[in-house]
């Protein structure tokens, strides 16, 4: 009687699984292992979060790490150390074959990462140069339009009323 009293509890421990070397796809049972970031059932490790992330974030190796990488694959030389020290970094050999014909070709600045994406353009600053100076000369032009107006209309008004003008100063007969 005492055993089935004890096998009853153990069964509703594991989540009422019967014959299961490990049960899987089982809720914990108590409420702090079922906590996000809770202890587990027996190990005392964290749950991970198993929510996926959107957009995987891409990894990105220093020059430091790949040259120490292919320092420790050149010196793996027995059988399985090699696919043991993949493994363990969580690397393709790909990686490894194009590292080292990287530093073959120029060590330390063939290593560093490259920039994704667009080149810059080489010509951009020029272009914003000559964007500014246009946005100038049309500043300038509705400027000169404006004081060419007040001009006219300075003039005009001199003839209604009679007043003489003083001749241009710039004429252009001066040397």
């Amino acid at each position: 009687m005492e055993r089935a009293r004890m096998l009853a509890a153990e069964q509703a421990v594991v989540g009422g699984t019967e014959g299961g070397r490990s049960p899987t796809g089982v809720p914990p049972a108590t409420a702090v292992a079922a906590a996000p970031g809770g202890l587990a059932a027996g190990d005392g490790r964290p749950i991970p979060d198993p929510a996926v992330r959107e957009r995987p974030v891409r990894r990105r190796f220093t020059a430091e790490y790949k040259l120490r990488m292919l320092q420790e694959a050149d010196r793996s030389t027995g059988p399985g150390q090699l696919g043991a020290l993949l493994r363990r970094e969580g690397l393709y050999s790909s990686l490894l074959s194009t590292w080292r014909h990287q530093r073959d070709q120029g060590t330390l600045a063939g290593l560093s990462p490259k920039r994704r994406g667009r080149k810059a353009n080489p010509d951009a600053p020029l272009i914003a140069e000559n964007q500014r100076l246009m946005r100038e000369t049309r500043r300038l032009a509705a400027k000169l339009r404006q004081a060419e107006m007040i001009i006219e209309v300075q003039k005009k008004l001199s003839e209604i009323l009679g007043i003489p003008l003083p001749p241009p100063e710039g004429n252009g007969s001066e040397p």
